[in-house]
């Protein structure tokens, strides 16, 4: 794998948190990093920020709300379209699990928000992206998870009924580990490699800091990013893929997430939800670039 100074790389949901931490460290060490979060100026200030605080010049914003599967897609064209190559796709975008009195709420295409943005929209970003990722081989795909998993109930995967906000937070995580098991036996062949963790429990971070679900933090940002950064560039990982990692180390996800046939149904729901077979056959669009 290439050097960090010479890798590209994304980050969804790079403009607080985790995320943006991820972000300085990365452009420290002179990545081109892809900044991506949903409010323009609040890109713009991170930009800025980023390459005040390590004059690296190379930093790149794109704005997409991730509750939106079309601006999801339109993300995907303007990336494609706007880099020559993507070394590392980091999926961190997402909404936590909110106050225990909030309401169920959907997402602009009518699912169930967490589910949506958490998952559906990365599931959907990594398909639209991974042309360019393998012209970019070797490259990595990391998606943050979490240690708070909660099996799917096919029959209210939408929790359509029962609705709690930790569990749809719960299930939107494990989703992304059942992703990252599948995805990488598909690409097991193709030098793109597929991992999930939870960085840290309890971060000191906005998501934490409005939920009541919990207690005070746990952890630091800090200790999340080095994990994250780990699993991201890390020679020590060349060539390992389809692991779940708590934090540095390789652990074992909920049961559900080994269950193939659940794994199975969790796909063709994502391409049935994200339509991902209906637009395979159109052409990009070209005429789009970075900010």
């Amino acid at each position: 794998m290439q050097l960090v100074s010479q890798q590209t790389i994304l980050i969804t949901g790079s403009t607080d948190g985790l995320g943006k931490l991820t972000a300085l460290d990365l452009a420290q060490r002179g990545a081109t990093v892809l900044l991506h979060g949903r409010d323009q100026h609040r890109l713009e200030a991170v930009r800025h920020e980023i390459k005040e605080a390590t004059g690296n010049e190379k930093l790149q914003i794109y704005r997409a709300d991730f509750s939106s599967l079309v601006a999801v897609r339109e993300l995907a064209e303007r990336i494609s379209a706007g880099q020559e190559r993507l070394d590392v796709l980091i999926n961190n975008a997402g909404v936590g699990a909110g106050r225990r009195s909030s309401e169920r709420e959907k997402s602009k295409d009518g699912y169930e928000l967490r589910f949506a943005v958490n998952y559906l929209a990365h599931f959907l970003l990594t398909q639209q992206l991974l042309t360019l990722l393998r012209r970019s081989a070797p490259a990595r795909i990391v998606n943050v998870s979490s240690i708070g998993q909660q099996p799917i109930d096919f029959d209210n995967v939408m929790l359509d009924h029962g609705y709690d906000g930790l569990r749809a937070y719960r299930q939107s995580k494990l989703a992304q580990i059942m992703f990252t098991f599948d995805l990488a036996e598909k690409l097991r062949e193709s030098s793109i490699t597929v991992n999930c963790l939870h960085p840290a429990s309890l971060m000191n971070t906005k998501m934490v800091f409005e939920t009541d679900y919990f207690g005070d933090p746990m952890s630091s940002v800090k200790e999340g990013a080095n994990a994250l950064e780990h699993l991201a560039v890390s020679p020590d990982l060349e060539g390992v893929t389809g692991e779940y990692f708590d934090g540095m180390r390789r652990a074992r996800a909920n049961p559900q997430t080994y269950d193939k046939e659940a794994r199975r149904r969790l796909w063709m729901l994502s391409e049935q939800l994200t339509k991902l077979k209906e637009f395979d056959d159109r052409p990009r669009r070209s005429n789009s670039t970075a900010t």
